[in-house]
């Protein structure tokens, strides 16, 4: 009896502590996507109109949607670019600010501020830049590659997506990496230097094995990000010239909202899901088999 009560009074603590985020969670999250699964097998051409059940055929067009395809390759080679640049870059400059580095923690500041910058914003301030900024300063000092609007090639468009993403992400990943550079054990370090280990095979030796939980966090948030991205996208390009940097969410929301088909558009951010959850989970999966102990 005693026993009894006790588990519905450890049930009762847990319910008022984790019960109302589990509300909100499910409010956000658990019951937007039930019910976007659900007008995945709906015909609805829109808002008002009256919903025809229609199996799997949004998912038959959605496979079938050529369109689809080419924006999700063109995701791709955005995600592969952005994983390594952004990293990259975040890990140096994050192995810059904590290497004895005068006025450190002003830059740390500094790299980290164009991520609290929107997505929105930082596409039409760059869209400027792209535009304005840059002929200008290769029309004055005779720099070719600068002097046509980098927005209206789009071989140079797709770069210029790369490089406002790594601006805006590699400030949030420097912070993440600096917290695992700074758990790396200073014992192990000094006694690499006292057995003869230069700068670069304590780096490549002892830091980066030590710093792979970082690399899972970081190259996971790349991933989600760069596959999810849609903001800069629609500010910085609007997909264009003629759709060749739309990548696979700004494809999925025309399809659904532009086009109004509703049923393939949801249809298509379902496929988009699974695929992003089973990349990310195969990317914990492996990062976490190359993670060792100090």
């Amino acid at each position: 009896m005693i026993a009894e009560k006790s588990k519905v009074k450890r049930l009762g603590n847990q319910l008022f502590f984790t019960g109302p985020t589990l509300i909100a969670f499910a409010i956000a999250v658990l019951i937007p996507f039930a019910y976007g699964y659900y007008l995945t097998l709906m015909h609805m051409t829109s808002p008002v109109s009256p919903l025809e059940f229609s199996g799997i055929d949004n998912y038959k067009t959605a496979f079938q949607d050529k369109d689809l395809w080419a924006s999700l390759w063109l995701t791709v080679k955005y995600v592969g670019a952005t994983i390594v640049l952004v990293n990259a870059i975040g890990f140096i400059l994050a192995y810059l600010v904590t290497s004895g580095l005068r006025s450190q923690n002003f830059f740390r500041t500094a790299l980290f501020t164009p991520n609290l910058i929107g997505g929105l914003v930082l596409g039409y301030i760059w869209q400027f830049i792209f535009v304005q900024s840059l002929p200008m300063i290769g029309e004055k000092f005779g720099i070719e590659a600068l002097r046509l609007g980098w927005l209206g090639d789009e071989h140079q468009a797709f770069w210029a997506l790369v490089i406002v993403t790594i601006w805006q992400s590699a400030g949030y990943m420097m912070i993440i990496f600096i917290a695992g550079l700074i758990s790396v054990p200073k014992d192990i370090i000094e006694a690499s230097t006292i057995d003869g280990a230069n700068a670069f095979q304590r780096l490549t030796r002892m830091t980066l094995p030590l710093m792979v939980p970082s690399f899972v966090v970081t190259i996971f948030l790349t991933l989600k990000n760069a596959f999810m991205v849609y903001d800069i996208n629609f500010s910085l390009t609007g997909g264009g010239p003629f759709n060749s940097t739309q990548m696979v969410s700004m494809h999925v929301v025309q399809k659904a909202f532009l086009e109004t088909n509703y049923g393939v558009g949801q249809a298509e951010a379902i496929v988009l899901f699974v695929i992003v959850a089973v990349v990310t989970g195969l990317q914990v999966y492996f990062s976490k088999k190359m993670e060792v102990e100090a």
